[in-house]
């Protein structure tokens, strides 16, 4: 009697669809989901947010060459590469 078989489980099931009903089952369904996959778009917005805030603190970090002659532009040229 300790542990519940088969049987048990859909006894359960049978009254709890009798309860509450199928539809208002799908909607706390669809619902879940929803809340779940919000969850996992937070946290990887969250993600997100702290890789540009260590991309811009790296680029501060970088500070520009001061040009001793006002008269010279400084380039900085890229290289392409090809795939």
């Amino acid at each position: 009697m300790g542990s519940m078989s088969i049987w048990h489980w859909l006894v359960v099931l049978v009254i709890v669809m009798l309860v509450f009903g199928t539809k208002k089952l799908g909607n706390m369904g669809s619902d879940l989901g929803k809340a779940v996959k919000g969850f996992k778009d937070g946290m990887r917005g969250d993600e997100e947010e702290a890789a540009k805030q260590a991309q811009q603190q790296q680029q501060q970090q970088q500070a520009p060459q001061q040009v001793a002659d006002k008269s010279t532009i400084d380039v900085e040229a890229r290289e392409k590469t090809r795939s």
